[in-house]
């Protein structure tokens, strides 16, 4: 198990860059606090000093806002869900599942989850249908929390009935963009992280992901390796959407991300 940020920082240099001040606003794209400590979770910190636990106050405390408002439209919670669903895999992962602050952001996705498994948060009345992207961060909070296994089999079974990027209805792909790599694909829906989740809930061995995973396998490299293929969400310089790490390729995550998913599915 990893120690704190700064035991690991020496041997990932990625992770002392996520750990720079920064006062922004806890979601700003891509330097505020909330995507940072996706990232950091996922390059393997699980137990948290002092400079996590404030970042981790910081977006409980913006989440948790009594002022941040949930409509109800058409008898559906229009909620930006995925914002809670990181939080709570963040929390979780850094052993947190006892906190009343991440009990109430589950319990507040349960409460959310549309009939059909997932969330969305468009406001249109006539929009019925959960969101890929929406719901996605959900499913892994929710899994790795472990107190709502409902919940979790019915957002986990919105992502299998669609074979994980196909239309339920008629079969096609749903965006041909979600069958790239990515990293970090942010609040970006893709295959891979898909398995991802359904390899955290539990499901790897529904056959339902099998041409997921066929397609997983499928872009491997020669070299034994995977890497971001797809379009890159993050920039380096600019006004917006600027990152504090250079992921390149990112090949180092997406190989041990494939070869779980694939391994685990055997």
């Amino acid at each position: 198990m990893l120690m704190d940020g700064r035991a690991v920082a020496t041997a990932d240099p990625r992770i002392e860059a996520l750990f720079r001040e920064y006062p922004g606003h806890p979601y700003k794209k891509w330097q505020g606090a909330h995507w940072r400590l996706v990232s950091l979770v996922e390059l393997g910190v699980t137990q948290a000093d002092d400079r996590i636990l404030c970042a981790v106050d910081s977006v409980l405390t913006w989440l948790l806002n009594p002022r941040r408002k949930t409509p109800r439209v058409a008898g559906r919670h229009r909620q930006c869900a995925s914002k809670d669903g990181n939080a709570l895999l963040v929390c979780c992962r850094l052993g947190m599942q006892a906190d009343p602050r991440v009990i109430e952001l589950a319990t507040r996705l349960t409460a959310w989850q549309w009939p059909d498994g997932g969330w969305n948060c468009d406001p249109r009345p006539p929009v019925t249908h959960s969101s890929f992207h929406e719901s996605l961060p959900p499913l892994r909070g929710l899994a790795a929390f472990g107190g709502f296994p409902k919940a979790v089999a019915r957002a986990a079974d919105f992502f299998l009935r669609h074979r994980m990027y196909r239309s339920e209805s008629i079969g096609d792909v749903i965006d041909p963009e979600w069958l790239q790599l990515h990293w970090p694909a942010y609040w970006h829906y893709d295959v891979l992280q898909g398995l991802r989740a359904i390899t955290e809930a539990g499901l790897a061995g529904d056959k339902r992901i099998r041409d997921a995973r066929d397609h997983i396998q499928a872009q491997r490299g020669a070299d034994g390796k995977w890497r971001a293929n797809g379009h890159r969400y993050w920039r380096l310089t600019g006004a917006s959407n600027v990152e504090l790490v250079d992921w390149g390729d990112a090949a180092d995550v997406l190989t041990a991300q494939c070869a779980e998913v694939l391994r685990a599915a055997r």
